[in-house]
């Protein structure tokens, strides 16, 4: 699911990338007085956006220039946080480990996880298991999502994870404290019949 989400979301960046540019393109052709399409609404620098009875239509109404600033301000908002969270790395590259000389070393976050899934899917009732790990260098949390047998207890899975395999990982790690969002799913299976 998430896979789909990242595509749709580059297909949306861009098409609207590419409106912006040809908008922009032909804007700036029309501002430099350089051919422009037929269709397009300002032909030269001279062309105005908005004529002065559009501009002043609305000036007698008292709401209508606060209420198109806060627009504008709200879009530019939204495009501000879109931007922003493009850039946002959802997982941890490394994470700081405390080696006991002063030092310190850097643990790949990609291996961690790799860990943490192996014991966590080694579990009794644990037919599969997905670690990732947010937050920062210094002070991670994890994500993991375990699909259980249909004969598992949550309750142990849960006790077992949080005492074996993160309890092992703070260990070797040296981490304090590891926050974990634990999301437990069954595995699909078919009824069995009973003779």
């Amino acid at each position: 699911m998430t896979v789909v989400l990242r595509r749709v979301n580059r297909i949306v960046l861009a098409l609207v990338g590419l409106l912006l540019v040809v908008v922009g393109g032909a804007v700036l052709a029309a501002g430099f007085d350089l051919p422009v399409p037929s269709w397009w609404p300002w032909s030269g620098p001279d062309d105005v956006l908005l004529t002065r009875s559009q501009r002043q239509h609305w000036r007698a109404e008292s709401w209508w220039w606060p209420v198109v600033i806060a627009v504008l301000g709200l879009v530019v908002l939204l495009a501000l946080w879109w931007l922003i969270a493009q850039f946002r790395r959802a997982r941890l590259r490394e994470v700081v480990v405390d080696s006991g000389d002063g030092e310190g070393a850097v643990v790949r976050g990609r291996a961690l996880e790799a860990v943490l899934e192996a014991d966590a899917a080694a579990q009794e009732g644990v037919a599969r298991a997905r670690v990732a790990l947010t937050g920062r260098r210094a002070a991670p949390r994890s994500r993991v999502a375990l699909q259980l047998e249909p004969y598992a207890s949550p309750a142990d899975a849960l006790t077992a994870l949080s005492t074996q395999a993160l309890g092992n990982a703070r260990t070797s790690t040296g981490i304090p404290a590891l926050p974990t969002e634990a999301r437990l799913r069954a595995v699909k299976h078919r009824a069995r019949r009973v003779t």
